[in-house]
């Protein structure tokens, strides 16, 4: 999966300055992180996660590197991490569920305005919330975002489906220690919303992604194994005075 590759670099002193409480979303309790003032002067960052990531895997350097001048918001999305049970299951409409969620959370915190960042799934998710709630999200940051899924994308998917043989060992133990023997089905489960979505016409946000108006930054390895740089390149083009930035080699 595209879990962050700072996963795991967690200092203590940054780990203790974070609160966490869970907030009741429909229904669900979702596990919640916050560093910084949320209320403070200026604008709070909401941070969506990338598959089977959780906010203080994915985030861990955001927390750390924005809290002195914005509050930090991430959460764990249904079914992952500490917004457990039960396990994730991926519906069609599962980044539009993230997108509400991450919504949901910034209005029980009080917050009236933010920016969001999302990263791979959470990228997507962060796009689909700028264009439906333009009152909450002032200013809009993706990175390793995808628009839409191919056959070939499918094929990819199903070859990484077995998660003893087709995952490295660090990627395994690092979601095995999160999910146990969860990942395998919550895996699997995934692979089969990918060829779902992709069977109804392999739109992830697109539709959404042209009826964006605020500022946006997009941003995007080089060397992606998982997206090629037109994706970002397609954003840039459909979103009105975005901005891309590519990594060389990153």
């Amino acid at each position: 999966t595209r879990s962050m590759a700072h996963r795991g670099f967690a200092a203590s002193a940054a780990a203790s300055s974070l609160s966490r409480q869970f907030i009741e979303v429909d229904g669900r309790r979702l596990h919640v992180v916050t560093s910084g003032d949320i209320a403070g002067k200026n604008t709070p960052v909401i941070c969506l996660p990338g598959a089977m990531g959780t906010a203080e895997t994915d985030f861990q350097l955001q927390f750390e590197g924005l809290a002195h001048e914005h509050g930090v918001v991430s959460f764990d999305p249904r079914g992952y991490g500490k917004s457990r049970p039960p396990s994730r299951t991926y519906p069609v409409d599962f980044y539009h569920l993230d997108a509400s969620d991450a919504a949901a959370i910034m209005d029980a915190l009080g917050c009236k305005s933010c920016y969001v960042m999302g990263w791979s799934d959470g990228a997507i998710s962060a796009t689909i919330l700028a264009a439906k709630r333009p009152d909450l999200v002032q200013k809009l940051v993706v990175f390793g975002i995808q628009g839409f899924i191919t056959k070939e994308d499918v094929d990819a998917y199903e070859g990484l489906r077995d998660v003893e043989k087709a995952w490295s060992k660090r990627m395994l133990e690092t979601h095995r220690a999160i999910y146990g023997d969860d990942v395998q089905p919550m895996w699997s489960s995934f692979c089969d919303v990918m060829k779902q979505i992709y069977e109804n016409g392999g739109d992830f946000c697109q539709k959404e992604a042209k009826t964006v108006k605020c500022p946006t930054l997009i941003l995007h390895g080089e060397k992606d194994p998982l997206v090629p740089v037109s994706h970002p390149q397609w954003f840039h083009e459909h979103i009105a005075g975005s901005k891309l930035h590519i990594f060389p080699g990153g």
